[in-house]
């Protein structure tokens, strides 16, 4: 691995433990556990450091090619729809800290606008790959659908790592095939009890 990417990882890491506030150049190096002065050497501001760690991060997101070649070679089905969406919760709870820093670095671009162009491109780069994965894979469904599970899944990845508790959202993968039903193929699907919030 090259070094800026070890930089990189590192700037990530303390994204997720300290927030944006404890992501400095020298605490970089420290997790890094390189030289003093190396991260600055590599991005010479605090501006081109996040927009390297987000570069990264959106990187280290994405599902190998060869992981991609396979699933868009199943049949496409209406449980192959669950799967890409269980695999993907899954690779979410698998890295937690990864989603951490994101919405750090998101709430961080409210702040400073200056980083929003480089997020929107890389949320819309990474869009634009689901859909084409999708009229690769055959799947039914078009745009809209892949938008509107880009938002209901993103949500319940915030819920499963942030307060799983305060929506009862412990059997997500009966409610990630929820979503599908009623998005996918408009149909109602299998209610997933409430319990407790319900009364």
């Amino acid at each position: 691995m090259s070094r800026r990417l070890v930089l990189a990882d590192a700037g990530l890491a303390v994204i997720a433990e300290e927030g944006m506030r404890g992501l400095t150049h020298r605490a970089v190096d420290r997790r890094a556990g390189v030289p003093p002065g190396t991260t600055s050497n590599y991005f010479r501001t605090r501006r081109d450091l996040i927009v390297a760690l987000t570069e990264r991060l959106y990187r280290r997101l994405t599902p190998e090619d060869a992981a991609l070649v396979e699933a868009a070679a199943r049949e496409p089905t209406r449980d192959q729809w669950v799967r890409l969406m269980v695999e993907l919760v899954e690779r979410a709870l698998a890295q937690p800290a990864l989603h951490v820093a994101l919405w750090e670095i998101r709430l961080e671009a409210v702040r400073r606008p200056e980083l929003m162009p480089v997020l929107t491109e890389l949320v819309r780069g990474g869009f634009r790959a689901d859909v084409a994965f999708l009229h690769r894979s055959r799947l039914p469904g078009t745009a809209h659908e892949v938008r509107l599970l880009h938002l209901a899944i993103n949500g319940l990845i915030l819920e499963l790592l942030t307060l799983p508790d305060a929506l009862e959202v412990g059997d997500w993968p009966a409610i990630a095939a929820d979503l599908v039903d009623r998005i996918v193929y408009a149909t109602p699907g299998a209610r997933v009890p409430l319990g407790d919030i319900e009364r």
